[in-house]
């Protein structure tokens, strides 16, 4: 990328820096081409899409390699080993590959089952059994371990079924005997064990999505300033779900190809399932790997296998059931996401993840206007907002380069239906521009458990996971606040909206397009939105003083027992300018009388007349005092070198010892002298020392701690802000870790928050939350 950018000529980097939406037609030409007549252009795109250059596609030798591997870790008892190098041979084995007469997939499918059997996971065993007898029905040794998964979870009647045909499958007279003795066995009641069944992963994709209805109507509004909007049609009040979509097109970030389902999002189970035609992706089930990739197991179904006339009609409809699955590949949506990028060739793995969104949302509008029967056309795709004239110079390069070489890997799929017009490369940089500005990044929650020594309990944090990237057409609508009265969160990948507070008829429906009161001060709040989204934020947090902005990064007064705050010249400039518009002292006043903590930190705010020195930098806004901020950041800098090693520990799982909980409590006394109580370095500071605390098993230290920076998010976010029932739920544990129970009023409020932000889905995302109230 940076060597095609270094020899584009001045006078297209200079008409492309210049440009608006209505030259990218000139500016696109140029390029396009300039790169036709440029070499290294087209062995950039042969490096990328190149059959003969390929390091995704499929490889027999590869596979039949891992395969060796993972059979002589069996035959050693090292069941985890095995089970990895199944899966990586399953990763790399094309569909169609023979080994030994059977199809080479449903070997390894069954020989994974195996192993994953010998680890106890009887589910996702069965399911691997499921998958070898679609590629190979007359598999009799994938129904012999079918039933044994069956009989370990209880559905006796379906392992006698699956040893019935294992029976009729076999030919070795020695295998007919195994299967006879354990039919025997499962005919004898007394041998019989009552065992709960979950339900199979290949079923439940998507199932604990509840059908919980939208409760209000909203309307979209048009305004000036903000655009548009959405807005309430009546009054809604808090928790309510108003709001629920599927992504129009979304991709797995590159981080999680390892670890999440590449369609739903999802952590990946044991029993992954591969892409059938390159080794990119993974995923949790054949229904995602089938609405990812638009092909079916089934289709690649070995025919010839042993008659079954001598079955009974039950028998041979509960076969047709088993290797027949209700998931085809036509019922899928026009467009699977990743159809256009499975040709073995791996420009999807190596290009940024918006650009290959950029080529799934254009894909996906193709396929559309395909099934149409309509005439393609490259304008106007997604209605969506976008603000490529207020791009910085080196972005909109950037832009028309990945547009020239996204058409090129999209010609390898496409052909003749994408051919090398500017129109086409012009509409490609609108849309990075409008994902830019509109994609929603798909967080899932992981719970974190800290062990203590000598106790089997774990303390539980709660954190955020940005998995993948998508864009959602009706979630776009909604614009931004540092305060919103909505929350947005996922289940997979569909987007949900719920209301945080109550909100009137006729107010605007706001979500947070990231930083909100309370996690960042308010001129780094208005800086990321100005560089990322092009808009200078007005929201009620940015336009009117409030407590949080003013302790945030805030410091201590020089003056003993003043409690006042000051402030450095950024956040002071910053707070003043929202100050300058009020022309009557009032106006101030009657927003921040009624807070005792505002009047405590901030008293010569209610004082001064003239809001032009209301914010003096260096001066406590309570007194007036002067504080040297100079020394202050000495002092902080000083005490960071400690603080930062205690950190480092908890983070890479090091040894905590006393003399680094001891350097941290001390330098932590230092930062209390310069910075404001309220300031959220210290609740940092606090929440690392905890879990030092409960690391090396002091959960009464780790309480006092984990209290202390609660109070202070309290006074940042809220007190029923999701941020503090997050720490809460540390609380919970804590307490629960020395044999308390839970708070009665700190359970509440916990469970409170949830619900408000979650709702009925409360329980889903945070399955420790029942745990905890059962111990309140």
């Amino acid at each position: 990328m940076e060597k095609l950018k270094s020899v584009i000529p001045e006078t297209i980097k200079q008409a492309i820096s210049e440009s608006t939406t209505d030259d990218l037609s000139s500016t696109c030409s140029s390029l396009l081409h300039f790169f036709q007549n440029l070499p290294l252009f087209h062995q950039t795109v042969r490096d990328l899409t190149d059959p003969e250059m390929v390091l995704c596609g499929k490889n027999k030798e590869a596979a039949l390699e891992a395969k060796a591997k993972g059979n002589d870790c069996f035959s050693k008892g090292d069941y985890s080993s095995a089970l990895h190098f199944y899966s990586q041979a399953l990763r790399v084995s094309p569909m169609d590959a023979e080994d030994k007469e059977k199809n080479l997939v449903a070997t390894l499918f069954l020989n994974r089952a195996s192993s994953l059997h010998k680890l106890g996971f009887f589910l996702e065993s069965r399911q691997d059994c499921d998958r070898a007898l679609i590629l190979y029905p007359a598999y009799a040794k994938a129904w012999f371990w079918r039933a044994k998964a069956n009989s370990l979870l209880g559905n006796h009647k379906d392992a006698i079924n699956d040893l019935n045909v294992s029976l009729k499958m076999e030919t070795s007279s020695s295998g007919k005997r195994q299967i006879q003795s354990e039919l025997n066995m499962l005919s004898d009641p007394s041998t019989l064990k009552n065992r709960t069944v979950d339900k199979p992963n290949d079923d439940s994709s998507g199932s604990y999505v509840t059908d919980e209805r939208l409760q209000m109507e909203l309307h979209c509004v048009t305004s000036t300033s903000k655009g548009r909007g959405i807005f309430s049609s009546s009054e809604i009040h808090p928790a309510s779900l108003i709001h629920k979509e599927d992504p129009y097109a979304a991709v797995l970030l590159k981080q999680c190809r390892e670890t999440h389902c590449a369609f739903c999002f999802d952590e990946l189970p044991a029993d992954t399932v591969p892409c059938m035609s390159c080794s990119i992706p993974l995923y949790c089930s054949l229904k995602c790997q089938v609405q990812a990739g638009g092909q079916c197991f089934s289709e690649c179904k070995k025919k010839e296998y042993r008659p079954l006339q001598d079955l009974s009609h039950d028998l041979v409809r509960y076969i047709r059931n088993v290797t027949s699955p209700d998931i085809s590949s036509s019922n899928i949506e026009h467009g699977a996401q990743h159809r256009h990028e499975c040709q073995g060739t791996h420009w999807s793995a190596v290009l940024p993840s918006d650009v290959v969104l950029a080529g799934r949302i254009l894909a996906k509008h193709t396929e559309q206007q395909i099934s149409s029967g309509a005439d393609l056309k490259f304008y106007g795709i997604l209605d969506l907002c976008q603000n490529y004239g207020l791009l910085p110079a080196e972005t909109k390069l950037e832009f028309h380069v990945y547009s020239m070489i996204l058409l090129s890997c999209l010609q390898l799929f496409y052909g003749s239906k994408f051919s090398s017009e500017s129109a086409i490369t012009s509409e490609i940089i609108l849309l990075l521009a409008k994902i830019r500005v509109n994609s929603m990044a798909i967080v899932c929650m992981k719970c974190s458990d800290l062990k203590q020594p000598g106790n089997d309990d774990a303390t539980s944090s709660v954190e955020q996971i940005q998995v993948a990237q998508a864009v959602y057409c009706g979630g776009s609508l909604f614009n931004h606040s540092c305060q919103p009265n909505v929350h947005a969160y996922f289940l997979s990948r569909t987007l949900f909206v719920r209301t945080t507070e109550n909100v009137t008829a006729g107010s605007e429906l706001e979500l947070s397009y990231g930083p909100q009161v309370g996690e960042w001060d308010c001129s780094e709040r208005q800086k990321f939105l100005e560089d990322r989204y092009s808009f200078i934020c007005q929201c009620s947090g940015c336009a009117q003083a409030n407590l949080s902005d003013l302790v945030h990064t805030g410091y201590r007064c020089s003056k003993p027992n003043c409690f006042g705050v000051v402030l450095d010249s950024c956040v002071a400039k910053c707070e003043q300018q929202k100050l300058k518009h009020l022309k009557e002292s009032n106006s101030l006043q009657e927003h921040m009388l009624n807070d005792d903590n505002f009047r405590r930190v901030a008293r010569h705010v209610f004082e001064n007349t003239d809001y032009s020195h209301c914010f003096k930098p260096s001066h406590c806004l309570s007194c007036g005092s002067f504080c040297d901020l100079q020394t202050s950041e000495k002092k902080i800098a000083e005490a960071d070198i400690y603080i930062q090693r205690l950190q480092d520990a908890v983070a890479s799982g090091d040894e905590i010892t006393a003399n680094l909980i001891t350097d941290a409590l001390d330098y932590m006394n230092i930062l209390i002298t310069v910075l404001h109580p309220f300031n959220k370095r210290i609740a940092k500071v606090e929440d690392n020392i905890a879990q030092a605390f409960c690391l090396i098993g002091d959960p009464q230290a780790a309480l006092d701690h984990c209290r202390a920076s609660i109070e202070i998010l309290e006074m940042l976010y809220g007190e029923n802000h999701i941020v503090v029932a997050n720490e809460l739920i540390k609380l919970a544990s804590i307490r629960h870790s020395m044999g308390q129970k839970s708070g009665a009023s700190d359970t509440g409020r916990m469970v409170e928050i949830f619900y408000r932000y979650y709702g009925s889905h409360a329980d889903v995302i945070f399955p420790h939350l029942r745990y905890l109230k059962s111990k309140a």
